[in-house]
């Protein structure tokens, strides 16, 4: 375990003016509170702190943060509370340590809890001090480097949460390093054969192609030298999890496989950064397409460098990394390079963003997302994207994900005018909405006055931001046309009793059905979640029950034995003055069939479960469901004409349910509470006559229904 002593020297090479006894405080708090406790390796469980701080040394952090690390489970799992580290270590260092608390009783994985409500407070607490993140980094890094001593089920459990969660969070904060090995440690537990299997292959290749590295970044010093450019050359093999993933994504094999070398240049100026790109290109091919200037076009969390990628020796594929050391500290320590210190004072990086800024950036596209399912989905999309950028015909930039499309470059510019899009023209050429953008494109997007988002939008958009916004504007222009109708619907139920579908009696329903309001009834009417029947029967119960001269539904069919029940099959919904055929259940009672229904044919071999039936020949009530197929115009007022007409024919309609809808007609299914079979005849051609009805039919299988004759 490192001692007191060494990690004090370990801030000291960074920060000589660090407050030693503050530090050695810490420690000895730390450790006298962990005292007794001990890891699942058998180790001092004080030795896992220690360790949290000596990896948050490699960024060169403020006290307070290495403070925070050797604190970071003393609330948690000591008898220390928030007032006792207040008094001691200060409010900042207790509301640090009190927030990697809560973030680790945050069980991201757990499918006992709702993980998107989770990823929103582990986002709240980024917005309150990023540093709290940076410690759950490092606490997630080191547990990763001993997870070995854990139960199986418990590693793949932590192994998963860093793959999904840790690695990129720490990729999008700039830290890839980390990134890279949380990955890699992740992969090892998931899939150790794989891993296995490509360092296998490297030992192999370096056997038969000796020490490429070696030879690479010696070639490159001495062009660079030739060139007058003083500059440092590293190179290294990418990570195993890297080239599985990029096996996985390409799909190839390992021998088939370019670029599996990573080399960077660190240069003394910007300047020097485009010489040296110069001089590469000059004296190595450029594979085209693999070109990126962050130099000019940072990331959002301050990213600057130039990657290119070159055929080398043999052919082999190789990807350059140019940066100056500046760039170099960001890209190393990320958004974390804002709180690093060199020679006792805190590090003034012109290209270390600011975390608060950043933060906001991150989490403001998620704010008005009620569904915590979005949230997660957004979260992820973003946490996981590459980056493009392309620009607005008056030079200004949009950053978008890899894969952005015109519609997610109209809804970063504005949800107005993501919502009003109707094209885009991409470098002065029109183009469909689903293009994907590249780095570099002008985009130009076209808008139309009264134009909606479209359901099939969501299909196209890929960034948080303009999903979230098309789902918002989908679920607002369904509720109001719901409400329209639900209010068609309403009225043409209540004048099937004779009665008006007033303020009053709908405010009467609504408190029966204990619905919120007659806008809220109106709404879960027309979207079918309660039907007609029950919204009259509500405010006149006497008029729906009441059956007079009618015929019983419990006596309509003939021909079954006392007590035996009936029901109709879904699959041909036969009504009144139809020919009908009784099938027996396995149990008791009977489903009744048209006589030319297709699924008579499923029993023409259980002839004893046949049973002569027919309709009463009294006068039946409206009861009789039956579906009916419609294609009408898309145009203003046809759906209410259409539900006025089969209120008329004295039909109740208890479900209605749109199935296509296309620029000029929309197809629905409609289900209506009938007499008879004259009563549907008449009602179809009432509706054939209208000249908005493109064709309308009685529909007899519903796809996917299943009989219920067992």
């Amino acid at each position: 375990m490192t001692s007191a002593d060494d990690l004090i020297s370990l801030v000291r090479d960074y920060n000589p003016k660090t407050n030693e006894k503050r530090l050695r405080d810490a420690y000895a708090f730390g450790e006298a509170m962990h005292k007794g406790q001990f890891r699942h390796s058998g180790e001092p469980y004080f030795t896992h702190p220690v360790a949290v701080a000596a990896i948050l040394t490699e960024q060169r952090l403020d006290d307070a943060t290495i403070i925070t690390a050797l604190l970071h489970d003393t609330i948690e799992d000591t008898k220390a509370n928030y007032e006792e580290v207040s008094t001691r270590f200060g409010e900042e260092v207790a509301m640090l340590v009190d927030g990697v608390t809560k973030l680790t009783n945050l069980q991201l994985s757990s499918r006992e809890t709702k993980q998107a409500e989770n990823f929103r407070k582990l986002f709240m607490a980024m917005s309150k001090d990023l540093r709290v993140i940076l410690v759950k980094l490092a606490d997630r890094l080191h547990n990763m480097r001993t997870i070995r001593a854990m139960r199986p089920e418990k590693q793949a459990q932590k192994a998963r949460e860093t793959m999904d969660i840790y690695a990129p969070l720490a990729g999008r904060m700039g830290m890839q390093w980390m990134r890279e090995e949380l990955e890699d440690l992740a992969f090892k537990v998931l899939n150790p054969e794989g891993r296995q299997s490509i360092i296998r292959r490297f030992v192999t290749l370096q056997r038969e192609t000796g020490d490429v590295i070696h030879r690479i970044t010696g070639d490159m010093r001495l062009e660079l030298e030739k060139a007058g450019i003083e500059a440092e050359v590293f190179g290294r093999a990418k990570k195993p999890y890297s080239i599985w993933r990029k096996m996985q994504e390409k799909d190839q094999g390992f021998s088939r496989l370019s670029d599996i070398y990573g080399f960077r240049v660190i240069t003394k100026s910007e300047e020097d950064c485009y010489r040296t790109l110069g001089t590469i290109h000059q004296r190595w091919r450029a594979v085209p397409g693999r070109f990126k200037d962050y130099i000019s076009q940072p990331k959002s969390n301050g990213y600057r460098s130039i990657h290119t990628t070159v055929s080398g020796r043999d052919g082999k594929r190789v990807e350059v990394q140019i940066r100056t050391r500046q760039m170099h500290d960001v890209a190393e320590s990320g958004v974390a390079a804002h709180w690093s210190y060199r020679d006792g004072v805190r590090t003034e990086n012109p290209f270390a963003v600011d975390p608060a800024k950043w933060i906001a950036s991150l989490t403001e596209q998620f704010d008005g997302e009620d569904d915590h399912d979005e949230f997660l989905e957004a979260v992820k999309l973003e946490m996981y994207s590459d980056q493009v950028f392309c620009f607005t015909p008056k030079g200004d930039v949009n950053k978008l994900p890899k894969g952005a499309t015109p519609i997610d470059f109209a809804y970063a510019i504005h949800t107005r005018i993501g919502h009003a899009c109707v094209g885009a023209k991409v470098d002065g050429i029109r183009v469909p909405l689903w293009t994907r953008l590249r780095n570099g494109q002008s985009v130009e997007i076209i808008t139309a006055e009264g134009q909606t988002p479209q359901v099939s939008w969501l299909e196209i958009a890929t960034t948080g931001k303009a999903r979230t916004a098309i789902r918002r504007a989908l679920r607002e222009a369904d509720r109001e046309r719901f409400v329209k109708l639900g209010h068609e619907l309403a009225r043409s139920a209540f004048e099937h009793v004779n009665k008006k579908a007033t303020d009053k009696a709908l405010e009467t329903a609504a408190r029966a059905l204990r619905v919120n309001g007659v806008s809220e009834l109106l709404a879960r009417l027309g979207a079918a979640d309660i039907t007609a029947h029950d919204v009259v029967q509500a405010v006149y119960p006497e008029l729906t029950s009441k059956e007079g001269d009618e015929v019983s539904p419990r006596r309509a069919v003939i021909g079954l034995e006392p007590g035996q029940k009936f029901e109709r099959a879904s699959c041909c919904e036969p009504l009144p003055g139809e020919r009908i055929i009784g099938i027996t259940q396995r149990g008791q009672g009977v489903v009744v069939h048209t006589a030319d229904c297709d699924r008579l044919g499923e029993f023409e071999d259980q002839m004893e479960r046949w049973v002569d039936v027919h309709w009463h020949s009294g006068t039946h009530p409206a009861v009789y469901g039956t579906t009916l197929e419609l294609t009408i115009g898309n145009d203003a007022g046809v759906l209410g004409r259409i539900c006025t007409l089969i209120g008329e024919k004295k039909a109740n309609i208890s479900n209605l349910e749109f199935i296509d809808r296309k620029p000029d007609f929309y197809r629905l299914m409609i289900n209506v509470e009938l007499r008879d079979v004259e009563q549907l005849h008449s009602l179809i051609l009432t509706l054939e006559a209208e000249s908005d009805v493109a064709a309308v039919a009685r529909y007899r299988e519903r796809p996917g229904s299943q009989h219920r004759v067992v």
